[in-house]
């Protein structure tokens, strides 16, 4: 079959439009090894209608666990229109027998290698039903087609991308499932020709699960990224905060923010998350003093609902949060998603509420999905709503952006001013969203 017309398609959670919305640097390397007499059209659901009259030869959708429900509808509503339809992502990587439902063909794992191969069998009319991508693939010829995504709403933020993969293996976290034990890196030299192509006036993400690699790994990237003089911020595991050096070294090369993944003030709770590790830095306080120190914000993420979690001890995460002066925080609770040890276990005690939460026509965003041991599962949820309320209520906001223990710096008070109207805004209008809707 000839391949003439390819839609690429990123599905949100319902039919609606997010602030929030970052370009897909997925759907950016599928259209650059697609070849180029094929006419492609990405439409991003997180920024845009998708049109009900798109008559594709082949849509490829990129479908996550939470936007599983409104990726099947319309892969339903692509085949209605002769559409052959192909999934990747996360949530297909770690569930084919269940996308494979929905889906024509599906990609396990990374799509280089194996997107050019499925469309190479979709022209001769030989479409396998699943196709591996290699994941343990040198990272050296990575390509971005960033014209797909002109004209649509995104914040104003460049995603370039170090490594993929992590050292690390958290209870709660799929990323081990999907990546196993691969951690690669891109030639460095490559991605500074990126980012000097790129807008230098706007604030960079490395999109890395933990651009901390390794000491070598991060002194190299930060010794090349000096000379851009751009702002960049990162996710990064806490144990960076150990070496003063290398928060100095992150400093001089334009770091204004950092994620960090404090997940839990009981000790209790990191055992059981499989992340002791994370008091190695020290206490929580210092650490984001360490980072304050030299200028870089704080984004704090917890994860809410472990056994050793009561309705008083989620409330203390959101006084730390407050006390620290986080510029940022996300309180999530705790929702287990397929392949993670914590979904296993959690199904293995019988403790899971509705075991493919993702595809109940009940759930709502936000809604509990299993038992925690010592709660209520509405009071949990209802605990974990409020503390996202009061970080995000505006006199927190007030006093988090404008009296920042970072210092002022206009650019990181803007864009913290910016991340916080925007999260203040999603978390109202995303918390009880029936997923697919």
């Amino acid at each position: 079959m000839k391949l003439e017309r390819l839609t690429l398609l990123r599905p949100n959670i319902g039919d609606f439009r997010s602030l929030d919305a970052l370009p897909p640097l997925v759907m950016g390397i599928l259209a650059a090894r697609t070849p180029r007499e094929v006419q492609i059209r990405f439409i991003d659901d997180m920024a845009e209608a998708v049109p009900a009259d798109d008559q594709p030869d082949l849509v490829a959708l990129s479908v996550g666990t939470f936007s599983a429900r409104r990726a099947y509808e319309l892969a339903a509503a692509y085949k209605a229109r002769g559409a052959t339809v192909v999934m990747g992502g996360y949530h297909p990587s770690l569930l084919p027998d269940e996308a494979l439902e929905h889906a024509d063909a599906i990609i396990v794992g990374d799509a280089e290698g194996s997107w050019e191969a499925l469309l190479a069998d979709f022209q001769n009319d030989r479409l396998q039903r699943i196709y591996r991508g290699g994941n343990a693939l040198p990272l050296n010829n990575q390509r971005i087609e960033r014209s797909i995504f002109a004209g649509k709403r995104y914040a104003p933020v460049e995603l370039v991308q170090f490594g993929r993969g992590c050292r690390f293996s958290c209870d709660f976290c799929s990323i081990k499932s999907f990546y196993q034990d691969t951690l690669r890196t891109r030639p460095i030299e490559q991605l500074v020709v990126e980012m000097r192509s790129l807008n230098r006036r706007r604030l960079f993400f490395f999109v890395d699960d933990n651009l901390f690699g390794s000491v070598e790994q991060l002194r190299a990237l930060c010794n090349a990224v000096s000379p851009l003089g751009l702002h960049w911020a990162c996710q990064i595991s806490i144990d960076v905060a150990r070496d003063e050096h290398m928060l100095d070294a992150m400093a001089a090369a334009g770091c204004v923010f950092a994620l960090i993944g404090f997940e839990s003030l009981s000790a209790a709770n990191l055992r059981q998350m499989a992340k002791p590790w994370n008091q190695v830095a020290g206490e929580y306080r210092e650490v984001v003093r360490r980072f304050h120190a030299r200028g870089i914000g704080v984004y704090g993420t917890f994860v809410l609902g472990y056994d050793d979690d009561t309705l008083e001890s989620i409330r203390r995460n959101l006084d730390f949060a407050l006390e620290a002066r986080l510029e940022i925080a996300n309180f999530n609770p705790l929702t287990p998603t397929p392949a993670s040890p914590l979904y296993q276990r959690l199904l293995a005690e019988g403790r899971m509420l509705s075991p493919r939460w993702w595809l109940d026509p009940a759930y709502r965003y936000g809604d509990p999905t299993f038992k925690p041991a010592q709660m209520e599962p509405e009071a949990f949820a209802q605990a974990c709503y409020e503390i996202k309320r009061a970080f995000y209520s505006w006199p927190s906001i007030l006093r988090r952006v404008l009296g920042s223990d970072a210092g002022f710096n206009m650019f990181r008070t803007g864009i913290s001013g910016l991340a916080n109207y925007i999260s203040r805004r999603e978390v109202i209008r995303k918390q009880h969203w029936l997923l697919g809707a």
